[in-house]
């Protein structure tokens, strides 16, 4: 829980931050890439590290991520320019790629199925907490002491937590020598990096940049292929994550990934833009989410030795379509309420989901092969957000560039709306405006409808797998 919140609260205390850090080191046109170099180095090094956790151990692995996170934290707080501020949280990125995986393998190892809900339940609410308290301690940082700070903030936390797996974590010694795939890695890492870079820049002015990466991606991934067919261990097993249950566990995830990143990015737009309330209560109304997702993950941990893994995944899947329809029939005399509601359910379907489909693939596959499995699930996540930020961006750009009545809505004339506070003097031709981001952002609360529609469908595909009687992948 320890090196969780250390990943966890990263995200919430450095957007707190960064607002004053660019201030201090300039670069504001590469303020974006302070968090995407984290997100691309973080996703495309989960694979790997779950793969080396597998064929070293979990331990080496997690104090190894440890270190790398602490090394980047440190070099962050001494950043003297934007360009070595994103290096330094790339360098972070790739120590939370291997602590993620490999603290939910450890939890895979300690803890049967029935009892690993409750466990996952705890790592769910680390996340919950750090989504409230990291923007209130960004603040308290930023206000009395210095921006380096909400890196350095880790030190003490990450060598708790390595002493903490040094004295209590014991594994069996290993004496097998297990050959590594280098060549299949570094073209893992290449392909991923490549494809998110190009689904960051996609839909923005760097166009041939982003075609440039995509391009990068189809030639690394082919590479990639040819490598793992030849390779004695390669780095993904194709059966493995071509097992029908782990691959529709796995496509659900990226959807839910999908929806949730959807739903953070523009409910609080929309809460505050069309519904003209404070960005509390929009902060308010997605936070919501962050209660009713350990709830769920709690929930399903209680029930796994009642119902089936698939049931519990299938109705947790099920809740999200179902929440995701509060969000499509809002309209501009909504209460916040509405909005409140469906995040709470939205949590509540993705907390019993997330869970559910995490321990599913757990317990389909041989121990040896377990830091992979985990890996790919975490992967898929991350993927998903990724893709949804690409995607609902682009339905928010056509409907503000294809507003009924006003044309082409404009950044400058949507300012004033977002900005502006209950009781404000009204812009001129702001109640035009306010209707065509209602329009746009309906649009894009019916996309994410029809993603969670997936995430169900997703979850339909797989079999029946009551606990203890699976039939493992590999064995």
């Amino acid at each position: 829980m320890a090196s969780m919140a250390m990943v966890a609260i990263e995200a919430t205390i450095v957007s707190t931050a960064m607002p004053q850090i660019v201030t201090q080191l300039g670069g504001l046109t590469l303020y974006s890439w302070v968090f995407s170099s984290f997100l691309l180095a973080q996703t495309a090094m989960t694979v790997v590290f779950g793969k080396l956790a597998d064929l070293y151990g979990r331990k080496p692995v997690i104090l190894a991520g440890i270190a790398i996170f602490l090394v980047g934290s440190v070099l962050a707080g001494f950043a003297w320019s934007m360009p070595a501020m994103i290096v330094f949280r790339l360098i972070q990125g790739i120590g939370a790629g291997a602590i993620q995986p490999v603290t939910l393998t450890i939890v895979g190892d300690l803890y049967p199925a029935k009892e690993r809900g409750k466990i996952q339940g705890y790592l769910a609410s680390v996340w919950a907490i750090s989504a409230v308290v990291g923007p209130m301690a960004g603040g308290l940082i930023i206000r009395d002491l210095s921006w380096a700070w909400i890196f350095w903030i880790n030190i003490p936390i990450g060598l708790a937590s390595a002493a903490g797996f040094i004295s209590f974590l014991h594994e069996q010694e290993r004496h097998s020598q297990p050959s590594i795939d280098i060549p299949g890695a570094a073209l893992f890492t290449l392909a991923i990096g490549a494809l998110m870079f190009a689904l960051t820049d996609i839909g923005t002015a760097h166009q041939t940049s982003a075609w440039i990466a995509f391009g990068v991606f189809v030639v690394s991934s082919v590479l990639f292929v040819l490598q793992e067919r030849r390779a004695p261990d390669p780095m993904i097993s194709f059966s493995l994550w071509g097992h029908r249950p782990i691959a529709a566990a796995n496509a659900a995830t990226v959807f839910s990934g999908m929806a949730l990143m959807g739903l953070t990015t523009f409910l609080p737009m929309y809460v505050q833009g069309v519904l003209h309330r404070t960005p509390v209560v929009a902060g308010l109304a997605l936070t919501m989410m962050m209660v009713g997702w350990p709830l769920g993950a709690t929930l399903s941990a209680r029930n796994f030795h009642r119902f089936t893994l698939r049931r519990i995944l299938v109705t947790g899947s099920g809740v999200i379509p179902v929440a995701a329809i509060l969000f499509v029939v809002l309209n501009p005399e909504s209460s916040p309420v509405v909005a409140a509601m469906g995040s709470l359910f939205m949590g509540l379907g993705m907390g019993m989901a997330s869970v559910s489909s995490l321990v599913l693939i757990q317990e389909l596959v041989d121990p040896s092969q377990r830091g992979s499995a985990t890996a790919s699930n975490l992967f898929s996540r991350n993927l998903g957000s990724t893709l949804g930020a690409t995607v609902f961006g682009a339905v928010l750009n056509y409907g503000l560039t294809h507003s009924k009545h006003l044309g082409v809505v404009t950044l400058d004339e949507l300012k004033p709306l977002l900005e502006g506070t209950p009781g404000s003097v009204a812009v001129a031709g702001a109640d035009a405006i306010r209707l065509a981001l209602h329009q746009s952002l309906h649009a894009t609360f019916v996309a994410i409808f029809v993603v969670a529609v997936a995430v169900l469908g997703s979850a339909m595909v797989i079999p029946a797998l009551p606990l203890g009687k699976m039939r493992r992948v590999g064995v």
